[in-house]
């Protein structure tokens, strides 16, 4: 096990608007705020989105299984934000939630707010952490 301790820093609380870029708009904050440690929660709609629902088999690496959303759902979920190079890196785990059927999962691709979603974004101040790329897993994981 490695780690590092932090203090919180800034909070953010941001609205994306129903058909906003879920994972580029975090992004974005991120960039422009020069967030380089945070945590994040999110709440509210998606209509779109692709998430990975765990691995084909448990082999490294990893074969993701896919599940696409493809129509609103409810979304609840805990994410983080570190830094891959110059560019910030959103990992984001959520339940998505429609009718009787909910589905969980890390949100890789499409993600689209449907009406609303609001994100409170808690800077870590203190942290060097960093994402790389991992040669066995072929993923970008945390580096401490």
């Amino acid at each position: 096990m490695k780690y590092q301790t932090g203090r919180p820093g800034r909070i953010i609380v941001a609205r994306f608007e129903d058909h906003e870029d879920v994972l580029v708009n975090l992004a974005d904050i991120a960039k422009k705020e020069k967030v380089q440690a945070g945590v994040f929660y999110l709440v509210g709609g998606m209509r779109e989105g692709s998430i990975v629902v765990g691995p084909e088999k448990d082999e490294i690496p990893p074969v993701p299984v896919w599940k696409k959303l493809g129509e609103s759902h409810e979304v609840v979920g805990l994410g983080t934000i570190f830094w891959n190079d110059d560019e910030p890196k959103i990992h984001f785990h959520g339940a998505f939630g429609k009718k009787d059927m909910i589905k969980m999962g890390c949100l890789r691709e499409n993600s689209e707010t449907f009406l609303v979603l609001e994100a409170v974004i808690i800077e870590i101040e203190g942290i060097t952490a960093k994402r790389e790329l991992d040669p066995v897993s072929g993923l970008v994981l945390l580096k401490l």
